[in-house]
Formats: structure tokens, sequence, C-alpha cells
């Protein structure tokens, strides 16, 4: 087991020190304990644990010898402690983080001052591409202008050639908020592909896609397979995102079903299914309650339900209206089994039965556990 050097000051990773079999074995007690007398299947672990993070977000600081560093925020703070290797992030994103301090320091562009609202680099955030290698690099100033742009990119491509496009956005809120509003890409498309479970996705800087890409395919192809989706299936895939899930059941399913509140997503799913030429797919930008009840007369053909709702879970309304699909399987994705547990007690008044919950470890070293579950309806 790797020592962190940064644990005790970064708080981030609430496992840290503990073996790896002795956080698995914990997750896996917290979802059995949440669903009691139900069957709960072995807990999907990583064989590496380490650098999964494909996603990193990082804010930029001063030190005492006036070197720009970067890290992230102290729990329950926002003292940036300063972090060269993270053992959860992508390694090619410590190295790019650790080479653009050093640019910076070399070219005195200054990091933003929050209490003063003076300086310049404010955070970086990167995307990796877990199969493509592809690495979206976006600055977040907190003024319009990079000073040396040319310059800077110069210098942070020679050192990593692998950078496909690099983007600027500004926020100069006073706000917990990383991302401004208005980007400006100053090299490539500013967008980055990637592959998931043999699908291409187009992943701008406000794409939702998830964090760790080796476990998100485990994920997925354990939800599929528990759907058991064949050629007549119309399947509705709530909160669908950038239509992940969504491209990949198109492959097996007669129809599928998207519906997302982000209209920025939705165009992003739309895009996805033109690059994969999936023709059998259909998105909707809107609330998922509201598209269930303006349509729910139309979607009596819905045989496979797939949800994967935000933290807070799903809405009573929006369940009460999925049972009234009579659909045979509802496959529930969850980030946060505990309104999951929540849910399922509302969907099992209402004639499903939990058939299997599957737990998968998306976040090694972090107290979050990501849970599948089989629900089927009950022959009356």
């Amino acid at each position: 087991m790797k020592i962190c050097a940064y644990a005790k000051q970064c708080g981030g990773c609430q496992y840290q020190g503990m073996d790896y079999s002795k956080q698995l074995e914990t997750k896996q007690k917290l979802v059995e304990n949440l669903f009691k007398h139900k069957k709960c299947l072995p807990i999907i672990g990583m064989e590496n644990p380490y650098y999964y993070r494909h996603k990193v977000f990082a804010t930029f600081s001063l030190s005492k010898t006036k070197k720009v560093t970067c890290g992230i925020y102290e729990e329950n703070s926002h003292r940036v402690v300063p972090i060269e290797d993270c053992q959860i992030q992508s390694e090619k994103a410590n190295l790019i983080l650790k080479s653009i301090c050093e640019i910076a320091s070399k070219l005195r562009i200054q990091p933003y001052n929050e209490d003063r609202g003076v300086g310049i680099l404010r955070h970086a955030y990167l995307r990796v591409g877990y199969h493509t290698n592809q690495i979206l690099l976006v600055l977040v100033l907190g003024q319009p202008v990079l000073p040396g742009s040319k310059e800077f990119m110069k210098l942070l491509r020679e050192k990593h050639p692998e950078i496909t496009t690099i983007c600027t956005q500004v926020n100069k809120r006073r706000t917990s908020v990383v991302l401004g509003e208005q980007e400006k890409v100053l090299y490539g498309k500013g967008y980055i592909e990637d592959i998931l479970c043999g699908i291409k996705f187009q992943i701008s800087s406000k794409s939702f896609y998830q964090v760790n890409p080796e476990q998100t395919e485990k994920l997925y192809a354990k939800a599929i397979e528990l759907a058991h989706i064949n050629k007549n299936d119309v399947v509705l895939d709530a909160y669908c995102g950038i239509g992940t899930i969504s491209l990949i059941v198109a492959q097996s399913a007669k129809e599928v079903i998207g519906v997302e509140v982000n209209k920025a997503a939705i165009k992003d799913a739309i895009t996805n299914a033109k690059i994969n030429q999936i023709k059998n797919s259909k998105f909707y930008a809107e609330d998922v309650s509201y598209f269930m009840r303006d349509y729910i007369q139309e979607m009596k053909d819905i045989n496979v339900a797939i949800i994967d709702p935000p933290r807070a879970g799903s809405d009573e309304n929006f369940l009460n209206l999925l049972a009234k699909l009579n659909a045979k399987t509802i496959v529930y994705i969850s980030c946060n089994p505990i309104t999951q547990a929540r849910d399922i007690k509302v969907l099992e008044k209402k004639g499903y039965e939990v058939t299997e919950i599957h737990p998968v470890d998306m976040f090694p070293f972090t107290e979050h556990v990501e849970t599948v579950v089989l629900m089927s309806k009950v022959d009356k």
C-alpha cells in the first residue's frame, strides 16, 4: 500500500491508510446494511486502485518562496494544499499540472488571489481520454486574457505533446464553482474523444462523463447484462446525460429514449449518436418527471427502464409514473445507495421486487460506492 504524503492536510480520501481489501469489505457491508434481506453480490473492485481519476481539478496558489503551486482545497476550507503527486489522479494529469506551475513561474504569471480579487491563474481542469489518450486542458482565469499565451502553450506542448486541446474560461465570481460561463479555444478542437464500451464519445469541458472510465465499463456492462435487452425491447434511459448508456444499449435494443434536463448534455448525446451512426435513439431535453407525465400514453411500449439519477435520487412523482409504464425490468444505477434504498421502497410498493444488487467501487480510498440494482415486475 502506498503512503499518501498529503492525507492529513487534504482530507479528500476518507479511507487513506486503509488496505484496499478492507476498503472493499467496508463498502460491501455498507450496502448490505442498507439492503437487508436482499441478494447483494460481491463488490466489483479495481485490480489497481491508484491514479484512476481521468477528470481532474486543481487550484493555483503562491508558495512562500513565490513559486506557483497547485493543489486542492483543504477539507472545509479555502486553503490550497499544494500537491504534486495525487495518488488517485491520472499520472499524466499530475505531470501536466506540475509543468503548468513551472511554466507559470518562469513567465511570471501570477495565481489568482480570491481575497483581493487580483491575479490570473485560478484553476486548471483536465480530461484524459482513457482509451484515446487525448487530453483536454481548461485554464480558468481571473481576467479575460492570459498574458504570453502563445509562449505558454509552446512551452507546455513541448513538454506534453499529448495535450490535444487547450481552452480558457474566465471566472471572476466569489464562488466555489470552478468553471466560468464563456470559453475560448486556444488550441485544438475544444473537445476530446474517448471510447467507452466500444462507443465513441465527444467530450467538452461541460460534458458529464464518468471520472473512472475503467470501472465505468464494468458498471455499464453489469447494468446491461442485468437488463437482458433484446432486439424487440424499447428502453427508457432516464437522466441520460450525454447518452453514454443510451448509445451502448442501442446496439442491442429496438429503440432507446434518453431524457435529461441539461440541454447541453442532450446536444452532446445527439452529436454522439451521429458520430457512431446510431439511428435508433431519441433524446429529449426535459425534466424526467414532466416528460413522463406528458408522454406516458405514448410510452406503453417500453420494456426496460434504466435510471441513473444524481446523488439526491429520484422524486416520488417520477417513480410513480415510472411504475405505471409496467416495464418488465428496471435497472437502477446510483452513486448514493442511501437515496437509492429510499426510492426502491417506493417502487416495491408499486409492484416491483429487487432481484440483485451489485456494488461497484468507482472511487477507491473514498467512502463513496456505486450500486446497480435489478428490479423485476412482480407477476400478479
